[in-house]
């Protein structure tokens, strides 16, 4: 089987594009969009990876890195890479503790870091750090105590230049199977594991990648996700490796400026990206005049019924084609116009995106391609063909990869790139890789006879009622997720009586609604206690869920008043509730509805 390096993939890609591409990546500097070329890439890295070596840092040796995504992340993983070093990703968002611990854990000798106050963070635990010598910024720190600037690292890199003269073949005796990197999981309950992953293991997913998606020279890639997740990184080589231009949005908030500005042919994010731009359109089209409301609705409606055609790979019937063609024009040539109109496909992964969302998306020929994969097999495992996706799937295995799914329903995955195991903890390789190579992913899924790839939920996520009923809360989140009076929804009820779902309202909805029924309230908090604003929410939830099991149905809607965030710890960093989070955070709220709706269990409980 053929094996690769990613320090292998740098220098491939410096060699073939340095002469035919005005950038690698840009990003916005001072209101400008300002582009590193492939050349400029290849010196910089060049120049802080010997400035890494000259500092001390050796092969094998962890170097971290806290930053949002910007190039100078780029720069240093790369660096790291050529000096043969594991780089360590740590989310900026985490807290002092938190990091702290991924630190100590790795061992890591070095950091970079982005700005003043994440270097401040790092001042406070450097002494709890033996093994931590150098800080790293990328901003200027103000006080220099111990710490350097990138700028002095490359400059370092570059005078000692002479004496690497063997840099490059250096860079390249990296082994397929040394570590590349050193990934930490978010622990929901405990300390957070480190995921290794080898060079090859990452080369072999781009290779596997770039063999089913039909990436071009002359593509350019809007990326908004952290570096320091597996999906954004990932993608990041393989844009470098087929010569496509990453451009870095400036923020989650702005991607809607950054795409008309930028233009790009590929825009990689989340489900929630793709709900926002879908309720967006919704709520435009229902605050319009009667006239413009039916003729999005029919514009929708022969959108789909495209669209049917279209996937199933059936010839579009004459009267349909020509319908269409009307509605493209009052409708989604718009839509397509607003994301720059160059744009080939969006690229979705980390949670499941609804099928009604995904199928709008199709009608307006700006096809979302979902894939799924983990931190811990590099990370994708399928993905839809770019010719035939099948809504609602996450596709067919890509190649290398095999797929099983085991008796309980968990999806089983083996191939080249399944991660090394769990830095310094063998029991839990153990349990995640079973004697015969199986990774056991902890998600619920099925495969169909054209090997597409459906996921159900996470394993550990299903509701076991008290009546022995297992429900699957995303399915059904995502189906209350599509009104427009709803920003969020969490679905619970593990080893109760019945689920109940915690909704936060988007409030900009309900409020224009509340206005025009003259409701008085003075905050958020007071619109969600009147007993109107409370009808309405529930009757637009439960009108969502019609088709449902009756032991599947939420009994109770509790409102929430604040949105969940990444700063409150209820968001991963790729927008995913993190349930758990969430149910502690309302605990006692979540029991006193219980309490509420079934008074008398509460009482032998209690």
């Amino acid at each position: 089987m053929k094996t690769g390096t990613l320090t292998q993939l740098f220098f491939e890609g410096i060699d073939k594009y340095a002469g035919t591409h005005s950038a690698a990546y840009r990003a916005k500097v001072g209101g400008v969009w300002r582009a590193i070329t492939h050349r400029d890439a290849g010196a910089r890295v060049k120049a802080i990876s010997v400035g890494l070596r000259e500092l001390g840092v050796q092969g094998g040796d962890r170097v971290a890195i806290v930053s949002e995504t910007r190039p100078e992340w780029a720069l240093a993983d790369y660096a790291c890479l050529c000096a043969r070093a594991t780089d360590v990703p740590i989310y900026p968002t985490l807290t002092a503790k938190q990091t702290e611990y991924i630190l100590g854990d790795s061992g890591a000798v070095a950091v970079f870091c982005s700005t003043v106050e994440i270097v401040n963070k790092l001042r406070e635990s450097r002494g709890r750090l033996p093994s931590l010598k150098h800080i790293i910024a990328f901003d200027d720190p103000g006080r220099r105590d111990g710490v350097i600037t990138l700028a002095e690292v490359e400059a370092r890199g570059r005078s000692a230049d002479g004496r690497y003269p063997r840099f490059r073949e250096e860079a390249l005796a990296v082994t397929p199977e040394e570590l590349a990197t050193l990934i930490y999981t978010s622990g929901t309950t405990g300390d957070p594991k480190g995921v290794m992953l080898t060079h090859n293991n990452i080369w072999s997913n781009i290779d596997a990648c770039l063999r089913v998606f039909p990436l071009t020279a002359g593509d350019e890639c809007l990326a908004m996700l952290p570096l320091s997740h597996v999906y954004e990184r990932m993608v990041d080589y393989t844009m470098w490796t087929a010569g496509v231009i990453v451009n870095y949005a400036e923020s989650f908030d702005k991607v809607a400026q950054n795409l008309g500005e930028v233009r790009p042919t590929i825009v990689l994010s989340v489900p929630r990206l793709y709900e926002k731009i879908y309720a967006k359109v919704l709520e435009n089209a229902l605050a319009g005049s009667a006239v413009k409301r039916r003729i999005f609705f029919w514009a929708k409606k022969v959108g789909d019924q495209w669209a049917t055609y279209r996937l199933a790979g059936l010839p579009v019937p004459s009267i349909l084609a020509v319908k269409y063609a009307l509605a493209d024009r009052l409708l989604f040539a718009k839509l397509r116009a607003r994301t720059g109109g160059r744009l080939k496909c969006f690229l979705s992964g980390s949670a499941p995106l609804s099928v009604e969302i995904a199928r709008f998306f199709f009608a307006a020929r700006l096809p979302v391609i979902e894939g799924y994969g983990l931190t811990e097999t590099s990370p994708v495992l399928t993905v839809n063909p770019f010719d035939r996706p099948k809504l609602g799937t996450v596709g067919k295995a890509v190649p290398g990869v095999q797929l099983e799914i085991a008796a309980d329903g968990e999806i089983l995955a083996k191939g080249p790139n399944i991660m090394k195991g769990y830095y310094n903890k063998p029991e839990a390789t153990a349990e995640a890789i079973d004697v015969e190579g199986w990774f056991h992913t902890g998600d619920i899924g099925e495969l169909d006879a054209d090997g597409y790839l459906k996921i159900t939920d996470r394993k550990k996520d299903l509701i076991k009622t008290a009546g022995g009923k297992f429900v699957a809360p995303q399915p059904i989140e995502n189906m209350i997720k599509l009104n427009k009076f709803v920003a969020n929804a969490v679905v619970l009820g593990d080893k109760r009586k019945f689920p109940i779902v915690l909704v936060v309202p988007n409030f900009e909805t309900l409020e224009k609604w509340a206005k025009e029924r003259n409701l008085s309230y003075g905050s958020r908090g007071q619109l969600l206690a009147l007993a109107d604003a409370k009808a309405k929410i529930e009757r637009e939830v439960m009108g969502m869920l019609r088709d449902l099991a009756k032991f599947e149905m939420p009994k109770k809607v509790v409102l929430l008043e604040h949105d969940f965030t990444i700063e409150s710890g209820e968001l991963t960093p790729t927008l995913k509730v993190k349930r758990r989070a969430v149910e502690k955070r309302y605990a006692e709220l979540i029991d006193k509805t219980y309490a509420e709706a079934d008074p008398m269990a509460a009482a032998v409980e209690g």
